[in-house]
């Protein structure tokens, strides 16, 4: 199970650096084309309109999708941002209570999120919602790698609560098995 467990945030975070490389591709692109009208316009007087349509609107959903695909994968690299001033300051005991009761938090919200996340998706779906850029894709097209983002990180966050209640180490602290390493 720890194999499948860490296949899976790895397979996220991979995804979304695919989905952060595919943003430069298409800014860098559009850059060309940009650089490209201005040459063309210096030297016929007239801009061609050289566009990527809807490009904004694709590296938008395209950072989302790397922003929650990457979520899973950094809390269990210890990447998230905690503040352990108290908690560095209390017994090994208290300090797992506080762990817990975080992750629990965390967990409890993050289910909530990704629950009425799957709500939305399944509404974008049943009423046919489209963007609204030159392109126009079906919202849900957009939504699904929020939504897997989201469940990958609930399964990361109740994964790093049993090792919690076990008495092991939370794999955030730096003590766990890096991902990369297999």
């Amino acid at each position: 199970m720890r194999r499948i467990l860490d296949a899976l945030y790895l397979f996220s975070g991979v995804t979304a650096a695919l989905f952060i490389t595919a943003i430069v591709a298409i800014v860098f692109a559009q850059v060309c084309l940009n650089l490209t009208d201005k040459i063309y316009s210096a030297i016929v007087g007239s801009a061609l309109g050289l566009t990527i349509p809807s490009y904004s609107d694709f590296t938008g959903f395209f950072l989302a999708a790397a922003s929650f695909l990457a979520l899973a994968y950094t809390l269990r690299s210890g990447g998230h941002i905690r503040v352990t001033l108290v908690t560095g300051l209390m017994p090994a005991r208290i300090q797992r209570g506080f762990e817990a009761l975080a992750l629990a938090i965390g967990l409890g919200m993050t289910a909530y999120v990704t629950f009425y996340m799957l709500g939305l998706v399944e509404e974008s779906i049943e009423f046919g919602d489209m963007t609204s850029g030159m392109v126009s894709i079906p919202v849900w097209i957009p939504q699904i790698p929020v939504l897997v983002g989201l469940a990958i990180l609930t399964i990361a966050l109740a994964d790093e609560l049993v090792l919690v209640f076990r008495g092991k180490a939370p794999t955030y602290e730096g003590q766990g098995e890096n991902l990369l390493s297999e």
